[in-house]
């Protein structure tokens, strides 16, 4: 009688009275897999006492008389006792692992226990399923069915949203998130006038249609696949693979399917009838970082080369951490050391090695590199234009006109580029590496295959790379809803700050469950229902009127929420690096809009490359239009990247980059007073605002659209007067100071303005540039 009765009191007393569903993958899974699965997991070789808790009849067996939850006595289960124990030879975690459950750790564990332990598979495994959206109460409205789960779960959180943001707020945000730049003055003034559900669909839908979006995104999918100039390794040499770059705008502008665009790159030369774009696309594979040092090892390098590719692709479309798995088995996720080599073994028929066979080619520390097998080129934007460019010629040849010009544009332009492709030869024997040893050749030999735990089932024959895009993106017999989920989740985060799941490379027991998970599910059921179009997905979410919200929020809500999880306001957030040097040079006026090209080189240190060898080199800044070119296409040093770029966080692209970091520096405003593209930008701003304008006000109102799309308040206006007061007084009196400052940058300046008070107006442009609200996207 005694035990019952004391099994009943004990689920009396760990009995929870608000959760009646226990959501395991959002409450427990997180502490077993921090606390817990190093020792207790799916690493099946470092596994302590033959115990795993990640499974549930692993969990809940008998071991020996014992079981470490116990379902029909929860109060005699082993877990509780370990981690109530204060004997440092029996509690759980033990002292030596450095963790420790908390207090609300510990009894969220008892209550899990006492309401039976319910387990559910992880969530990042389960492929997303269509949910019906929540019923509003009556007076709510929404704009479509991503309101209705945000709004009910406001609704029992005990919250309400925040208002709508302003229409000059909103502009500038629904700007900067889908084309990258601030939006042009006569939109904001029309959008204020008019800020009606209907004018705001046709400002999205004029700015998804804008050549501006490509280039937007791309930054983020180059970031992804760590696209970059340079090889990376040893001397970082020059690699050709801008077209590549240009491929990934074009497609993104054209809306291509995802579904295409990731079998174009993981496998175009593969594809039946491969064309040049399909070829450009296949770059990806050699996107990795490579060494052209002579002296190296091919066995080392070969699995170096696999190794980054595995990193790269779970990554990018599985958001898996499969290079935990290069040495041993995964601690925390079911990916297997087998798995990983297997993964590897997708692309081990890429012919990629000639420079590590003929390691001292003179070849190798020449700049820019070689890197057989290369494919001449001629990008997709160079092929356009050259269509136009024979067109025009036709015309004028047919009117009589002399071609002389128009015809030497066109042979320099017909020029093609070696880049290197992706070229398959026989397949390489691929095996498992005992503790990642490049020198250890006793593991077992593996086919092609994906990760099991994400669907992948083997098939006749050897797999190819062919084959693993084509799963990635097959909804119904592959991983294509698992792949949509990945990237609902990145285009969430671009239009908010965080993903739904904030970990958005590590979708694992490391990462974090998403805070609306049927939310996140609908948008990549959604996904691959419209025929995986992008801009049919961004559409929907930017009008939401969830997006459409302000970013501003009490106190209490900040306290409650700092992280905006609730999604009860809109994120605010610095711009990345490339946007924040883009809306300086649209502000004035310099910025040239240019589809594609070779990548360019803003200004910067002629010695910032002191230190590069095979073979020495200087930096040598573009000197004609190429200069105001966007940020995606500045020049991508791995080893030493752009200053500016640095300081604002953006990656070097060695690795996968899903969400960059955003510090808040005196270095990055020292940058923004100072970088010679910001000084150059703000001094012709000022020669522009002071010749259009003859008041003071007048330019300072105009300083500040430009800046931030508003004109100045009163504050404001009397603070930047007071400035440029104050600055007049001190270039009039120091004239080599002001003609200094003038002198800056390429661009021409006025030489019949009053020098002393065009670099007053200038330093007052310096300051625009630098305010938080033009480099935050609220």
């Amino acid at each position: 009688m005694l035990k019952p009765l004391l099994t009943t009191l004990a689920c009396v007393l760990f009995a929870h009275p608000v959760w009646a569903d226990w959501d395991f993958n959002r409450q427990v899974r997180p502490i077993l897999s921090d606390k817990c699965f190093a020792c207790h997991g799916p690493d099946s070789a470092h596994r302590a006492a033959g115990l795993r808790l990640d499974i549930e009849e692993a969990a809940k067996a008998d071991l020996r008389g014992r079981r470490a939850i116990d379902h029909a006595a929860p109060a005699k289960s082993e877990v509780l006792a370990r981690i109530e124990s204060g004997d440092p030879h029996l509690m759980m975690p033990p002292p030596d692992s450095h963790k420790e459950l908390t207090p609300t750790e510990k009894q969220t564990l008892r209550e899990w226990i006492a309401a039976g332990a319910p387990y559910s598979p992880p969530w990042a495994y389960v492929p997303p399923r269509w949910t019906e959206p929540p019923t509003l109460d009556h007076g709510a409205t929404s704009a479509n069915w991503i309101d209705n789960f945000v709004l009910d779960r406001l609704r029992r959180e005990g919250l309400t949203p925040a208002p709508p943001a302003d229409p000059v707020t909103l502009a500038r945000r629904l700007a900067f998130d889908l084309t990258g730049l601030p939006p042009a003055q006569a939109v904001v003034d029309a959008f204020a006038a008019d800020p009606s559900d209907g004018a705001y669909e046709r400002m999205v839908d004029r700015f998804l249609a804008s050549p501006r979006f490509g280039e937007r995104m791309a930054i983020h999918w180059l970031d992804l696949v760590r696209y970059a100039d340079t090889v990376g390794y040893h001397g970082d040499q020059e690699q050709t693979v801008w077209p590549y770059r240009d491929y990934v705008i074009h497609s993104l502008n054209s809306n291509k399917p995802f579904s295409d665009f990731t079998v174009e790159q993981l496998a175009g030369d593969l594809l039946p009838d491969a064309d040049t774009d399909d070829r450009i696309a296949s770059g990806y594979n050699r996107l990795l970082q490579t060494s052209h040092e002579g002296g190296v090892q091919l066995k080392e390098y070969r699995a170096i080369y696999l190794a980054d590719r595995v990193r790269n692709v779970s990554q990018v479309w599985m958001a898996a951490t499969m290079g935990c798995s290069q040495c041993h088995d995964h601690k925390f996720d079911p990916l297997s050391i087998d798995e990983f080599y297997a993964l590897g073994a997708f692309f081990a028929d890429i012919d990629d090695e000639e420079h590590l066979r003929d390691q001292y080619a003179a070849a190798n520390n020449r700049n820019p590199t070689l890197r057989a097998p290369e494919l001449p080129v001629q990008s997709v934007y160079q092929r356009q234009r050259l269509a136009e460019l024979e067109l025009l010629i036709a015309e004028i040849e047919s009117a009589g006109e002399p071609v002389d010009e128009l015809t030497a544009k066109h042979e320099r332009l017909a020029q093609t580029v070696s880049m290197p492709i992706a070229a398959a030869t026989a397949p390489r024997e691929v095996r498992v590496l005992p503790r990642g040893d490049w020198q250890d050749e006793s593991g077992p030999v593996v086919r092609p295959a994906a990760p099991a735990a994400l669907g992948w089932t083997a098939g006749d024959g050897q797999a190819t790379r062919l084959d693993l895009a084509r799963w990635l993106v097959d909804a119904d017999d592959g991983a294509g809803l698992l792949t949509a989920r990945v990237m609902a989740n990145r285009y969430w985060a671009l239009l908010w700050g965080e993903g739904l799941a904030p970990v958005q490379d590590d979708f694992g027991g490391q990462g974090r469950p998403p805070t609306h998970p049927k939310l996140l599910d609908n948008l990549a059921v959604e996904f691959v229902r419209s025929g995986w179009d992008v801009k049919h997905l961004m559409k929907q979410i930017v009008t939401s009127q969830a997006y459409r919200q302000s970013s501003v929020a009490p106190d209490e809500l900040l306290e409650r929420d700092p992280g905006n999880a609730l999604l009860a306001r809109q994120g605010r957030f610095r711009l990345p690096a490339e946007m924040i040097r883009d809306a300086a040079l649209d502000a004035s006026g310099l910025l040239v809009h240019e589809l594609g090209g070779p990548s360019v080189r803003p200004y910067q240190p002629v010695d910032y490359y002191q230190h590069l060898n095979f073979p020495t080199r200087r930096y040598h800044a573009d000197k004609d239009n190429n200069q105001w070119r966007r940020g995606v296409y500045v020049h991508w040093q791995r080893q030493f990247l752009h200053p500016m770029l640095k300081a604002f966080d953006a990656p070097t692209r060695e690795e996968c980059t899903a969400r960059r970091a955003r510090s808040n520096t005196p270095l990055a405003t020292l940058t923004l007073l100072n970088d010679p593209t910001f000084v150059e930008a703000a001094r012709v701003m000022a020669a522009e605002v002071v010749a259009a304008h003859a008041t003071p006000d007048a330019r300072v109102d105009e300083i500040f659209r430009r800046a931030v799309s508003r004109p100045a308040d009163d504050l404001e206006r009397q603070a930047v007067l007071s400035l440029v007061s104050a600055q007049h007084h001190h270039y009039a009196d120091h004239t080599d100071e002001a003609a200094k400052l003038l002198g800056v940058g390429l661009h021409d300046r006025p030489s019949h303005a009053d020098q002393a008070e065009l670099a007053a107006w200038t330093f007052a442009c310096r300051l625009a540039l630098n305010l938080g609200e033009a480099t935050t996207r609220n």
